[in-house]
């Protein structure tokens, strides 16, 4: 059995609220090594953390912010103060880690020596306080069981493997989980799922511009990973590129443009979208899921080519003009955690 020395943990966040709170609770045994890495919060994470007997590393902000960068600074702290440490696993704030995932995920990384990372099942908290939470839901569940090509941010590593290629490469700024996924398999290495929930994650989107954001977000990660990948073999996320182009840029302007001189025919092709999402809705369901949950995650598949565009856009214009990339936010801020404590009276 694996000890829980063996086993070490990274937080990071900023301004999670009571989110953080969960999340660490769900780690925190008093052996586990953890690793809170803070970017700025105003809300008394820090102090959470520091409560639970939790190390804080407070990320420099003179430099721009990603998850990657966050990630990178708890493992190094990690690796200083518990050296013992094998696997790591890496966790967000918005996260509660699943009763008996940290022992499942370990056994697994055990049993498997040419593996190098496990995950399990991301599940809502609240997938039913709005369609937006339900789309996460459904999203976090696509994959299969067994060998996989890439893995979320709540995933286990072995530290070696983590260490051996560079760790997270700080500049994505979303999507740098998939990133870190080829290069590890380049690595000949293996990633793995296995059939067990590894978190309950709170998404918290209740507005139809935080789904904008986020697809945006979605966007821009899919041009900047496959400028880094897009190259044959790998040829990562080029698919979504081209499809992105076609199907959120060039066909509705051509359909538009081309209206004066086809008495409105040409825009028959925008019907392409609602089938898009009915046959995203109808695959869904026969893949077990209920119509309360294939409905929004099928009109999402069938609108998010839009708002994607605009990520895409936005990569194309930051690498030419030489910006630097910046992180999208989505989500709002949260219940500072001292108020949350003063009206549970904890």
């Amino acid at each position: 059995m694996t000890s829980s020395q063996t086993v070490g943990v990274v937080v990071i966040g900023r301004n999670e609220g009571d989110r953080l709170v969960r999340s660490l609770d769900s780690v925190v045994d008093g052996l586990r090594p953890v690793v809170y890495v803070d970017s700025g919060s105003t809300d008394g994470s820090c102090e959470a953390a520091r409560d639970r007997g939790v190390t804080v590393v407070n990320l420099d902000l003179s430099l721009p912010f990603t998850a990657a960068r966050a990630r990178n600074a708890g493992f190094e702290r990690l690796r200083e103060q518990s050296p013992q440490v094998e696997y790591v696993q890496f966790i967000d704030g918005d996260c509660e880690v699943a009763a008996g995932w940290l022992e499942a995920a370990a056994i697994a990384l055990d049993q498997h020596p040419t593996v190098v990372a496990v995950c399990g099942w991301r599940r809502e908290r609240y997938p039913d306080r709005s369609p937006y939470n339900r789309i996460c839901d459904v999203e976090w569940r696509m994959g299969q069981v067994g060998e996989t090509t890439h893995f979320g941010g709540d995933v286990m590593l072995r530290a070696s493997a983590f260490a051996a290629v560079g760790g997270y490469n700080s500049g994505v700024i979303a999507a740098e989980d998939d990133e870190l996924s080829v290069r590890l398999r380049q690595a000949n290495s293996s990633i793995l799922r296995i059939d067990h929930n590894s978190t309950l994650h709170d998404a918290n989107i209740h507005r139809l511009s935080q789904w904008w954001q986020r697809a945006k977000r979605c966007g821009y990660a899919y041009a900047q990973v496959s400028s880094l990948h897009g190259a044959p073999p790998e040829r990562k996320f080029v698919k979504e590129i081209r499809r992105t182009w076609l199907w959120g840029v060039l066909v509705p302007l051509g359909a538009i443009a081309l209206t004066p001189f086809t008495a409105g025919l040409s825009l028959l092709v925008l019907g392409r979208y609602p089938l898009t999402a009915l046959r995203t809705i109808l695959g869904t369901r026969k893949r077990g899921f209920s119509w309360g949950e294939s409905i929004p995650w099928g009109l999402s598949c069938g609108a998010s080519v839009f708002p994607e565009a605009f990520g895409v856009v936005k990569f194309t214009g930051d690498r030419l003009l030489h910006r630097q990339h910046e992180i999208i936010e989505y989500k709002g801020a949260q219940t500072p955690i001292a108020d949350t404590i003063q009206i549970t009276g904890r």
